[in-house]
């Protein structure tokens, strides 16, 4: 989830850390669920941005991943990607002793391979892919369609709730409208991946697609490659 328009730089100015009222990530971004301390009990940790929480719970309800815990990292760290490999560091060191086995759920999510360099230093393995949104859309599907789709920007089902938060409200456009046209200019068109078929949600992104002048199209991807990945991390226990 790179919020930097083309060819423009994003403001030096985090979002507010709160995610949707609804629950359908942490509250503070700092969520584990089930148990702690289990090491040599088969037990997985998934460490992943708090974007995903709701999509990975659901997985683990859908499949039965008992064993399976989760721990969030604030979903705000997208604004910084620079401090992603240095707090997924610090957090596989915390819960390594507890864990059989750590996998870490997030893409290169704009740290230029650093954060690959960093899980590989740590003997643990990350999902592949640019993006969130190229592993929604399957990652070689999106590497493909991204050649002709340069001056698309992406949404997902957590950054359709979040908009306000991580885009309108940081870079100023709520109170300098103006703004829009100089900043995210070069987009043509806003793609709204969905994770779900919500007709709520998809009211939400054509609204902002309209705010921000651009058009709209929206393809219902359901949970993509993460599905895959997350089965493969679930099976280590």
């Amino acid at each position: 989830m790179t919020l930097t328009p083309p060819d423009q730089a994003a403001p030096d100015q985090a979002a507010p850390d709160h995610t949707a009222p609804d629950h359908t990530a942490p509250d503070d971004a700092r969520l584990t669920v089930q148990g702690l301390d289990a090491r040599g009990d088969g037990r997985v940790l998934a460490l992943a941005c708090g974007a995903l929480a709701h999509e990975i719970i659901a997985l683990k309800a859908m499949n039965g991943w008992s064993h399976l815990d989760l721990h969030c990292l604030p979903a705000n760290l997208h604004l910084r990607p620079e401090k992603i490999p240095d707090a997924v560091e610090a957090a596989v060191h915390k819960f390594r002793p507890r864990y059989d086995s750590i996998f870490i759920v997030y893409a290169d999510c704009g740290t230029g391979g650093l954060l690959q360099s960093r899980c590989d230093a740590l003997g643990v393995q990350m999902i592949e892919g640019p993006h969130c949104y190229a592993f929604f859309s399957g990652t070689a599907d999106f590497v493909a369609a991204s050649e002709h789709e340069i001056t698309a920007f992406y949404l997902t089902d957590f950054l359709v709730r979040q908009f306000e938060a991580f885009v309108w409200r940081p870079m100023g456009f709520d109170k300098h409208p103006e703004l829009i046209d100089m900043m995210f200019g070069n987009y043509e068109k806003m793609i709204y991946l969905a994770q779900t078929d919500n007709a709520d949600l998809d009211r939400m992104a054509q609204g902002w697609a309209q705010r921000m002048n651009l058009q709209y199209e929206r393809r219902l991807t359901g949970y993509g490659d993460l599905a895959g990945a997350l089965a493969q991390a679930a099976s280590r226990g």
